[in-house]
C-alpha cells in the first residue's frame, strides 16, 4: 500500500513537470540583461543583472548605489565610517541584505510576483521590481 502511494506521487510529479514542457517558446532570449531603476528621492538608484538559459532567468544580482556613486554595502548607514545611530545602521544594513534575498527569490520563484517586501526594505523593493522589469523587457525584446 506504501509502495503504491509513493509510486503514484511520483507518477503525479512526473507528469506535473511534464505538463509545464508543453513545447512553448521560451519568452526571453538567453544572456546576461542589466535593468536600472530611477532614483528615489534621496538620488539612490537599484541596479539588476540577470542571466537567462534557455528562457529561465538563472543568476540575478542586485546592488543599489548612493546619489554620490558609492555602492550601498557594509558601510552604508555609517557616517564617516563610524555608526554613530545604531538603529539607523540596523536598518540601513536590513535594506543591503534585502537586495540579496530579493535576488534570490527571483531566482527561485522565476517571476517577480512571488518576490515578498521585506519589512524596512520596501523602497530597494520597489527598486529592484523596477530594474528586474527593464532588464527583462530588453530580454524579451531581444527574443522577438
Amino acid at each position: 500500500m506504501k509502495t503504491s502511494a509513493l509510486l503514484l506521487a511520483g507518477l503525479c510529479l512526473l507528469l506535473a513537470a511534464l505538463s509545464g514542457c508543453g513545447g512553448s517558446a521560451p519568452v526571453y532570449a538567453d544572456g546576461d540583461y542589466t535593468g536600472r531603476s530611477t532614483p528615489d528621492d534621496t538620488g539612490a538608484f537599484g541596479e539588476v543583472t540577470i542571466t537567462i538559459k534557455n528562457g529561465a532567468v538563472t543568476d540575478c544580482r542586485f546592488v543599489t548605489w548612493q546619489e554620490d556613486g558609492s555602492l550601498k554595502d557594509e558601510e552604508y548607514g555609517k557616517v564617516n565610517g563610524e555608526i554613530s545611530n545604531q538603529a539607523y545602521y540596523n536598518s540601513a544594513q536590513l535594506a543591503v541584505q534585502a537586495m540579496e534575498i530579493y535576488a534570490e527569490q527571483f531566482v527561485a520563484a522565476g517571476t517577480l510576483d512571488d518576490v515578498d517586501v521585506i519589512s524596512a526594505a520596501t523602497i530597494s523593493h520597489s527598486q529592484f521590481l523596477e530594474a528586474a522589469e527593464e532588464a527583462l523587457a530588453t530580454a524579451r525584446e531581444k527574443k522577438a
